[in-house]
């Protein structure tokens, strides 16, 4: 499975590995469920949008340094797309429950308008 990030998440994860430590390695962990359940298991994942292929999905991230579910992550899941490289989870936002309530919905909407432009 082809794992990508957004220039956004880029940023988002760098800012949040400088203060936990253990950010790296957990997004490993993440990626390792991923490959075997795309939509995650349980009731920790929420599928937010779904545009033919292609699904939107929240999910809680454990980070061993919060030792909390605090942290969110919103991917694509991209089932089938004409560019073999799209097919797989791209990630598109991560961020700290403590300081911002929800997710961008003017990056995920920005996201899908890239993606449908490909």
């Amino acid at each position: 499975m082809n794992f990508k990030t957004t220039r956004e998440f880029n940023k988002n994860f760098k800012k949040l590995s400088k203060k936990y430590r253990t950010l790296d390695e957990d997004l490993l962990e993440f990626k390792k469920i991923l490959k075997k359940f795309p939509f995650g298991l349980g009731r920790h994942f929420c599928v937010l949008n779904k545009i033919e292929a292609v699904y939107i999905v929240k999910a809680r991230f454990f980070c061993r340094s919060l030792k909390k579910k605090d942290l969110r992550i919103i991917y694509a899941y991209i089932e089938k797309h004409q560019i073999v490289e799209l097919v797989g989870i791209e990630f598109i936002e991560l961020y700290f429950k403590g300081n911002k309530e929800r997710e961008d919905s003017k990056r995920i909407k920005d996201f899908l308008d890239n993606l449908t432009t490909q």
